[in-house]
């Protein structure tokens, strides 16, 4: 336990310095743990590690006593194309194509299980979440430069999972939450906000949370898992040096979400998986409003005041693993998310162009000996954009896009 409390400070250590900006969907992560990455992040009916509190809590009964440790080489490549120049009668843009500076991310990952007796576990993992991450080395909105935002998500999720029968279980989660965020180069906007002090170059605000993840997992027929998990909204304290920015004065909660899915051992070394998760970021004002009208009819801050304008999203996985030995397990997936930001939405999100619809993902295990391995997952987004008019001066047509590589290895020790 002093080895584990001892890794435990490093990694949360380490994430405290480093921008969370990991694979996404919005800007949620594609998947937790390095062996569910590399099966494009299905795996709530799939439990492979102690990283299963973080989709599904009821997991962690069949993954036995272990620790398991990730670090993930994370590269979005962000940028914004503006066409048509200033009407000199709205807001407008410089013309020209800006890419977003600050490409690499380290993010490091902790989990560990303790199984009580065959029919209880105990675990719990610290990772992080986000997306949100861009540093434009121009004044994109007039103001200062750089230009961009810095979103920092930190999970703790402590889990209890029983066995209500051989083949059925169920898990909780309490999921402690902190967020950090930066808003740069957003001066421009001060005649908008209620509180121009509040709006942005304020350095880093803090913000802390909590909720709840709940699971069920089964095997239902003869070799088919079916897993369902969900998590509530995750209350945040308000980022109040930001409270002249995001909806409800500075509020900027983590939205609910769900995923149900289902695993089938078609071999003893074969098996497929497919999850199914929907993502409520339209619950979140500050993510949810739009831009246009309310920041004609509201003051950013305000409880209508404008936001990024993002909607519910619906993402789709699917995953395969195959034991080619006793030493050697490998691992591809897919995964497709419906586009959160519609074109009338471009000017805003140049900030946090979350856009990527497709992922591919491969993977492997190598076990040493009998109870370590060293895992590796490869993920690629496809570039993907968004276009559409600036709504603040519509002869100009603004393009976001974005695309994203991502290199994670692990090791494991099972007890």
């Amino acid at each position: 336990m002093k080895r584990l409390f001892t890794v435990g400070m490093v990694v949360l250590f380490i994430l405290s310095l480093v921008s969370v900006s990991t694979a996404t969907n919005g800007y949620f992560s594609h998947g937790f743990g390095i062996k569910n990455k590399a099966l494009a992040g299905t795996g709530v009916a799939l439990p492979l590690d102690s990283f299963a509190t973080a989709m599904n809590p009821a997991g962690m009964v069949y993954v036995g006593t272990r620790i398991d440790v990730g670090l993930s080489l994370f590269n979005p490549n962000r940028s914004y194309t503006v066409s048509g120049q200033p009407s000199g009668l709205g807001f407008g843009l410089q013309p020209g194509t800006v890419d977003s500076d600050s490409e690499w991310f380290l993010i490091p990952a902790l989990g560990a299980n303790k199984m009580l007796n065959e029919n209880n576990a105990l675990g719990i993992a610290i990772f992080g979440n986000g997306g949100m991450n861009t540093d434009y080395d121009k004044r994109t909105f007039g103001g200062s430069s750089p230009t961009g935002v810095d979103l920092i998500q930190l999970f703790v999720t402590p889990t209890y999972a029983v066995k209500l029968h051989p083949k059925h279980a169920v898990g909780i989660s309490a999921i402690g939450a902190y967020q950090s965020f930066e808003a740069k180069g957003l001066q421009q906007f001060v005649n908008f906000s209620r509180d121009p002090s509040d709006l942005t170059n304020n350095d880093h605000a803090s913000s802390f949370g909590g909720g709840a993840r709940i699971g069920y997992l089964g095997e239902v027929l003869p070799s088919l898992f079916l897993g369902a998990s969900y998590q509530t909204r995750i209350y945040m304290s308000k980022f109040d040096d930001y409270k002249g920015l995001f909806a409800e004065h500075g509020d900027f909660d983590i939205p609910q979400t769900w995923t149900i899915g289902l695993a089938y051992k078609a071999l003893p070394s074969l098996t497929f998986a497919a999850d199914v998760q929907e993502i409520y970021y339209g619950d979140i004002r500050a993510i949810n409003n739009p831009l246009i009208p309310n920041l004609l009819t509201n003051k950013l801050g305000d409880e209508h005041g404008a936001g990024f304008g993002w909607e519910d999203m619906t993402i789709f996985k699917f995953g395969v693993q195959w034991e080619s030995s006793d030493v050697w397990t490998w691992r591809a997936g897919y995964s497709y998310g419906e586009e959160p930001i519609k074109g009338d939405q471009v000017l805003f999100n140049i900030l946090a162009p979350g856009v990527p619809q497709n992922h591919v993902t491969a993977g492997f295990t190598r076990k040493i000996g009998k109870n370590q391995g060293i895992d590796f997952a490869a993920m690629h987004a496809f570039s993907h954009s968004v276009a559409g008019p600036n709504p603040l001066d519509p002869v100009q047509t603004i393009r976001i896009r974005m695309n994203q590589w991502e290199f994670s290895v692990g090791y494991s020790w099972k007890f």
